[in-house]
């Protein structure tokens, strides 16, 4: 392999003005299919194979044109203190704004709160509940003001009017914290090269490559059913590994030079040696995303599988684009250690130099590596600890900034009709293949009143067929709350007696009984996708390393780094700790997919820090290096660059964290903790100790399984056997 990128990063500093070409041209085609294609509806949200999705495909066969899965809006009326919602004057401007609200286009249906019952006992509080025939985020801008001015209009007449549910979701947005993390990360480029066009080729690749893929996104995203998240994350994830991968390979290029070689020999070393690197990292992230297929949950497939692809787009330009850009930067990206001016090799210097951080920390960990091996390890355990009180859960309106007019709603029905209101369940009874369908439908409303914690239970509404029955039930706690999902297995298990006796399916559905499932469904996930990943990263790394424990250290090390951040995300959103600095202003259950995600996320960046500084010491080992030296070695040429990385892409991933999305702020936040625990303590601190440790043992791999892998050449091996240019005699491991 490392001569085939030896010779495609020559081709590409030789032809560079194509190779330029290219990519501005497939940016260009980008740009304008993106600029071109219908604008993206909200993505589908659809979980295959559970009860709750069972019974939402159920309803839009019996109860046809009912748009089941259309946006609803809530608004919710409180009277003045002193007064109640069922005086004269109140009850009618209750019933002008539900005139009012019935007249939109979008509309299938509005309630009177008064004929549906929806005044709370003390008559403060009353409800409209508006049913949309779309999604909230493909309903009209007209249709959304219209439901703003009406809510206004009964405002001006007194009442405290707020509008819950997803009607007026809006398209999640980043903030000016996202151009702050690209700054920071101009400002670590510059530091590191010392040159201000050596840091910017980094961050110009790394932008036409998120370019290329988040407009290709957009361009697809009517096409494929993409939602605006899908985008978010394709972006905040291709943008961090472009600048690293690009980083990686301006750096070798430096090396390289700084060994006398010419600039496109040493472009074509370049590529052909941590450019081996970013291609079997590319390949871990890759592998990490579209592994999310696995758990069969169809948005969060097309968002691994996005975020997968933008990865890809960023190896391919780090391999063509970045050497073709050096070849027009020609002496302006200096040999590494050069400053100001051009230092020839024949310069000597009459003391040695100075041993640089990373030569001087790597010798300190190879002196003390049971010291150094414990702190990292009882480190990152105490920082797992809160991670033992996970709690998963999907997002509603009461995780919601208190600011909002969703969360005044959700707050105001709680406060009318108990917290249980805002989560009411939906059961679906099939009596298809029931003898009497109207008796199946009575006893199972009389089964539910008989479970704990239910307030409310709806008389049952049949279809027109009479086969089919809906009723609602409306629990005593909260939706995100245990008791709530207690109750909702209770109801399951109730129905399997009635179905036992009568034939009669009884489904449960509805938002609240959705996030139960979908949660159950990631958990059950969580082990199959982690022995997948995990199993085939760590057979591409034997390949990568040719050793049985390296990788084994690796994936040992990404779960201790992924548990850890884990722990700091609940203590920051569950349990409130220092929630305030990031803007988190109600903590709650931390988001169902939040676990699976980050191990896909986190093992696949994780494994660019290893490859990138365990490849250059294989490297100096193969060629003669005692295994601490070469831990050194390894350590005095990728340090810097492995630090330079984790910072910007912490920085990238902060950025997020002024998103108005929980879920892109809460994964921001994830990711930007993770990359520091992997990249700071992990490969920094415990991967140098535990190879101190394991010394020749490290790099040992039985022999018939070395005949059996073929040889793809990371460390270069090839280019300096070919080139003469090293007469070391290679260390046979």
């Amino acid at each position: 392999m490392a001569t085939f990128l030896y010779k495609l990063g020559r081709l590409s500093f030789r032809r560079r003005h194509f190779v330029a070409l290219i990519w501005v041209a497939l940016l260009t085609l980008a740009g304008v299919g993106a600029a071109s294609a219908p604008a993206a509806g909200n993505s589908s949200f659809s979980i295959p194979g559970t009860e709750a999705q069972k019974a939402f495909d159920l309803l839009e066969q019996r109860f046809p044109g009912t748009s089941a899965d259309g946006a609803t809006a809530r608004v919710v009326f409180k009277a003045p203190s002193g007064e109640k919602m069922t005086d004269p004057g109140n009850k009618a401007t209750v019933k002008e704004t539900v005139k009012e609200l019935s007249d939109g286009s979008e509309v299938v249906r509005v309630t009177d709160p008064y004929q549906a019952k929806a005044v709370s006992r003390d008559g403060t509080i009353a409800y409209a509940q508006v049913s949309y025939k779309v999604s909230g985020m493909e309903l009209d801008d007209a249709a959304k003001d219209a439901l703003k001015d009406s809510a206004q209009d009964a405002r001006e007449a007194g009442l405290t009017v707020e509008i819950g549910g997803d009607a007026l979701q809006a398209v999640p947005h980043t903030g000016s914290s996202e151009i702050i993390g690209i700054a920071v990360a101009a400002v670590v480029l510059v530091i590191t090269f010392g040159s201000l066009v050596a840091a910017g080729l980094p961050l110009l690749t790394a932008l036409v490559g998120v370019g290329i893929g988040v407009s290709a996104i957009t361009g697809l995203a009517s096409a494929l059913d993409l939602g605006s998240t899908t985008s978010t994350l394709a972006m905040m994830i291709g943008l961090a590994v472009g600048i690293d991968y690009a980083l990686f390979i301006v750096s070798r290029y430096r090396a390289e030079l700084a060994e006398g070689r010419e600039r496109e020999e040493a472009a074509g070393r370049a590529v052909g040696t941590a450019g081996s690197a970013v291609v079997f990292a590319g390949l871990t992230v890759v592998i990490a995303l579209v592994g999310l297929s696995v758990v069969n949950i169809p948005m969060l497939t097309k968002m691994g599988i996005a975020a997968a692809g933008t990865v890809a787009i960023a190896v391919l330009i780090a391999l063509t684009m970045v050497p073709a850009l050096l070849g027009y930067a020609g002496r302006k990206v200096r040999p590494m250690g050069e400053k100001g001016k051009l230092l020839g090799r024949a310069k000597k210097q009459d003391r040695p130099a100075k041993p640089n951080l990373g030569t001087r920390w790597a010798s300190f960990v190879v002196r003390r590596p049971v010291a150094v091996l414990l702190l990292g390890v009882i480190g990152l355990g105490a920082a797992a600890v809160p991670a033992t009180s996970l709690e998963l859960g999907l997002p509603d309106d009461g995780s919601q900034p208190v600011s909002t007019t969703q969360r005044r709603a959700y707050d105001l029905l709680s406060e009318g009709f108990g917290p249980g209101f805002n989560g009411p369940l939906m059961v679906v009874v099939d009596a298809k293949n029931s003898d009497d369908p109207k008796a199946v439908f009575a006893e199972t409303g009389d089964e539910i009143k008989g479970l704990k914690d239910v307030v409310t239970v709806t008389p049952a509404q049949a279809n027109k067929a009479g086969d089919t029955a809906t009723i609602t039930v409306i629990p005593g706690s909260k939706p995100s709350s245990v008791t709530t999902e207690n109750l909702v297995h209770g109801i399951r298990d109730a129905g399997t007696g009635i179905k036992a006796d009568t034939g009669a399916n009884v489904l449960v559905t509805g938002s609240t009984a959705m996030n139960i499932d979908v949660s159950e469904k990631l958990n059950d996930a969580l082990v199959p996708y982690l022995v997948l990943v995990v199993g085939l990263a760590f057979l591409l790394l034997i390949v990568v390393f040719r050793s049985i424990l390296v990788p084994l250290k690796a994936a040992l090390g990404f779960l201790l780094s992924v548990m850890a951040a884990l722990g700091a995300v609940v203590a920051v959103f569950q349990w409130g700790w220092l929630s305030g600095l990031i803007g988190v202003e109600q903590t709650g259950p931390v988001m169902s997919m939040m676990p699976i995600f980050m191990v896909g996320v986190v093992f696949g960046l994780a494994m660019d820090y290893e490859v990138f500084l365990v490849t250059r010491m294989r490297e100096a080992y193969v060629h003669g290096e005692k295994p601490a030296q070469a831990v050194v070695t390894g350590f005095r040429h990728g340090a810097r660059v492995v630090t330079a990385a984790a910072v910007i892409m912490m920085a990238v991933f902060a950025g997020f964290i002024g998103s108005s999305e929980s879920m892109v702020k809460m994964i921001g936040f994830g990711l930007a903790i993770a990359v520091f625990f992997d990249a700071f303590v992990v490969r920094m601190a415990i991967v140098p100790a535990v190879l101190a440790l394991l010394g020749r043992k490290a790099w040992w791999l039985p022999k018939w399984l070395d005949r059996a892998l073929p040889n793809v050449d990371v460390e270069g091996e090839g280019l300096r056997t070919a080139s003469g240019d090293d007469d070391r005699e290679l260390v046979r491991v």
